[in-house]
């Protein structure tokens, strides 16, 4: 007889979505650290609390059906914001700031008047091409099992228009640019690679559905901040019977060879069970928590990484959302990616939590969430720190000369990639867990149901159907699925 009828492995969006579904079951969530949420995470700095991680929630539809599962719903347990406006900036004079809007009507009349009434009729066209690319794509790889070479042939047989729709073979850059020939908007949805850590220009354009998730299907904040969203998810999992462990990570996956049969946490504590889904990177899974798995690729290629910070800023009338992008967008993918250095010019994400999410500050300052786009750690060693100190001072000169902080606001908190891979192991730093620059990461990601170890599941950013939240939610959701199926 075991512990557990199941034991997860981390507590963060696909480990709670996971325990929330199987509540009906003897349900144990193991996390090392000492909140839920993994890397949707928050800090405090004078008693001003802040989110540190994701600042915005799309897909709301996946985060409900979690809900409805324990027998409530998202309308019970959060109250949204809806993100209004996201506003664009160039250091260019001649492109005046974009805002875009929660409506798309609004977003297309801001474009017109911003922009001219050609972009905002390329604006319209893209728009439905990235609404077809949505449509077709999300049954088959996003809601769906992860995909294999057989299971894309069988539905070319019988869609093959819905598979040309998906636009896969060509990168979202060249998309962008056949579609769209005013410069700033190109940078606006080029920009959208990045919500998964992708390159623009080596990512297939199916990628382009990011946007009309977003745009076409809504984006928000929640109420007293991100990390509301994860404690909610605890909550309810708790007031079902599911058990959390704080404070001590898992050593080892337990098993026969054949079958699980517990894990041993870092603390030397052994807990039986015959069903773990791990919540943790695939790369941590291969190379520490079950090194004999054959099936479980440890070496693949990490999302970017990120330097975030808190800034503790001047209050001031802002939108809740600002991008402030470099002269030449180009530029930072190619120093990313290609060279694997940070940004010389970074794009920069503001995010004022009072506006977007209702969180409270200081009397007179707000906290301001703020992030560059950097490379993930090297396989091999760490970055010299030498390199995200210069990387601070160009993202915090670049908003100073463009008046988005003041000189003198104060930075509370501050997380480099280095910080980040020491903190989630196996994650080179990476934010959204494996790379989706190719045609075919679809396929080479894990699948949430490990059949070289029966009883094993997965459910991360590096497994189907990959980063960023609801992804995230939706690997969780796999995973139990695969569970009830099997058990």
């Amino acid at each position: 007889m075991t512990d557990y009828d199941v034991v997860i492995i981390g507590a963060g969006m696909g480990g709670l979505t996971a325990a929330l579904s199987l509540s009906d079951r003897k349900v144990l969530v193991i996390e090392q650290h000492h909140d839920p949420g993994g890397k949707m995470g928050r800090a405090s700095f004078e008693g001003v609390e802040f989110d540190t991680g994701p600042s915005v929630l799309t897909m709301t539809d996946v985060l409900d059906s979690v809900f409805q599962s324990a027998g409530t719903t998202l309308a019970d347990e959060l109250e949204l914001i809806p993100c209004d406006p996201f506003r664009y900036h160039w250091p260019s004079a001649d492109r005046p700031a974009l805002d875009l809007r929660f409506d798309l009507r609004d977003t297309r009349a801001s474009i017109a008047q911003t922009l001219g009434a050609k972009a905002a009729d390329e604006f319209d066209a893209f728009m439905a091409y990235t609404r077809d690319i949505w449509e077709a794509a999300a049954p088959n790889f996003v809601y769906g099992e992860a995909p294999t070479t057989f299971s894309a042939v069988k539905l070319g047989m019988t869609k093959f228009r819905e598979v040309l729709k998906i636009d896969a073979m060509r990168s979202m850059a060249s998309a962008i640019e056949a579609r769209i020939s005013t410069p700033a908007l190109r940078d606006v949805f080029l920009r959208y690679a990045t919500y998964n850590g992708s390159d623009a220009f080596s990512a297939p354009a199916t990628l382009n559905c990011i946007a009309w998730v977003e745009l076409g299907l809504g984006c928000y904040g929640v109420r007293g901040g991100m990390f509301r969203l994860a404690e909610k998810l605890a909550q309810v999992a708790e007031q079902r019977g599911v058990e959390f462990s704080y404070g001590d990570g898992v050593r080892t996956i337990d098993s026969n060879q054949k079958h699980v049969t517990g894990v041993t946490l870092n603390s030397g504590r052994t807990v039986t069970t015959s069903r773990v889904i791990c919540n943790a990177d695939a790369a941590h899974l291969a190379k520490q928590l079950a090194p004999n798995l054959k099936a479980i690729n440890g070496d693949y290629e990490p999302s970017m990484s990120g330097w975030t910070a808190v800034v503790k800023a001047k209050r001031r009338d802002r939108p809740p959302h600002e991008v402030l992008f470099p002269a030449t967008y180009r530029d930072e993918f190619r120093d990313i990616f290609g060279a694997k250095t940070p940004p010389r010019e970074p794009t920069v994400y503001i995010c004022a939590q009072e506006r977007a999410h209702g969180r409270e500050g200081w009397q007179n300052h707000e906290p301001l969430f703020i992030m560059a786009n950097a490379p993930a750690e090297p396989a091999q060693g760490t970055s010299d720190t030498d390199t995200w100190s210069a990387l601070r001072e160009v993202v915090l000169g670049r908003l100073v000369e463009h008046n988005l902080i003041s000189p003198d606001d104060q930075v509370v908190w501050e997380r480099t990639p280095t910080d980040l891979a020491a903190q989630f192991q196996g994650s080179r730093g990476s934010i959204y867990g494996a790379s989706s620059n190719s045609q075919f990461s679809a396929f080479q990601r894990p699948p949430n149901r490990v059949k070289e170890l029966r009883g094993l599941y997965l459910a991360s950013g590096s497994a189907h159907p990959g980063g960023g939240v609801p992804m995230c939610m939706l690997s969780g959701l796999a995973a139990s699925r695969s569970v009830a199926e099997d058990h």
